[in-house]
């Protein structure tokens, strides 16, 4: 393969006033076959009302294949992607996943508030986990840039916000017993156990909230926790581990986890007694 063969431009877009979709679909069509919309405009057809409508965005994000010879213009900016994401047909346009979309509109930004609103409506818009959005960011290479890190601190305590609410809506909703809420565990005069979500001390059972984000130190957390789990099980307590995409998409399922595992005590040997402290 010749690297120096020089790249097809796209042609300029003409000055459309007609509205905002021909020129989203203007863009698609100049991008070719494989291509999607991404960026700002692709967060605006998920429904974000953090970003301009659609049809008022003057620059429209396309995601191609890598392979693509095409550059940008001044209406459309081509993104690369070694292995595109499947698209979403919104309104019969196709466009980027909520995450693959946020991290391209980022790489753009560079107002705190902004990134931050986009992030954090993410999550609280119920568009997509906390998790899938940093791993994207990550592959992205952006979480090395401080404003996105704010923002991603603030993504991330959003997204543990409405995993404890959706929590208490499982308790609540399946009728199951009223645990004691956010507490530490501690063996009598001795060491720290850990921090909990929920705890039901007649049946020395407990759930914790995994609401890791893929960073670089996600294997040591990951190791902490499995220590954390090991060594409460050794005591006789089992540990329920509910992560914020379970509890979202099938609440029924996770309450039947816990249920069995309150049920499952009576057939067990009597845990270690601990003390239970709030958190």
């Amino acid at each position: 393969m010749n690297h120096n063969t020089p790249k097809t431009p796209l042609p300029a877009l003409p000055a459309l006033p007609r509205g905002g979709d021909e020129r989203l679909r203007e863009a698609l069509d100049l991008a070719g076959a494989g291509s999607m919309l991404t960026g700002i405009a692709a967060l605006a057809l998920h429904g974000f009302t953090a970003t301009p409508p659609a049809g008022m965005i003057n620059r429209v994000d396309v995601l191609v294949p890598r392979t693509r010879r095409l550059r940008s213009t001044g209406r459309v900016r081509v993104v690369r992607a070694a292995e595109p994401p499947l698209p979403r047909e919104l309104g019969g346009l196709p466009v980027a996943p909520v995450p693959r979309a946020l991290a391209d509109a980022v790489g753009t930004l560079a107002d705190p508030a902004v990134v931050r609103r986009l992030l954090t409506e993410a999550v609280s818009g119920g568009h997509c986990e906390p998790a899938a959005v940093v791993r994207e960011l990550n592959r992205a290479r952006l979480l090395n840039r401080p404003h996105v890190v704010d923002a991603v601190d603030a993504l991330l305590a959003e997204g543990r916000s409405l995993a404890e609410e959706r929590l208490y809506t499982m308790v609540r909703e399946y009728g199951l017993p009223d645990p004691v809420w956010n507490v530490d565990l501690r063996l009598p005069g001795g060491p720290h156990l850990g921090g909990l979500d929920a705890y039901w001390p007649d049946q020395a059972v407990a759930v914790e909230l995994d609401t890791r984000a893929p960073r670089q130190d996600d294997d040591a957390l990951w190791s902490e926790y499995t220590r954390k789990r090991e060594h409460l099980e050794r005591l006789g307590i089992t540990v329920v581990h509910l992560t914020p995409r379970k509890l979202r998409e099938a609440m029924d399922q996770q309450a039947a986890v816990v249920r069995t595992a309150l049920m499952a005590a009576s057939d067990r040997q009597p845990a270690a007694y601990v003390v239970v402290l709030p958190r």
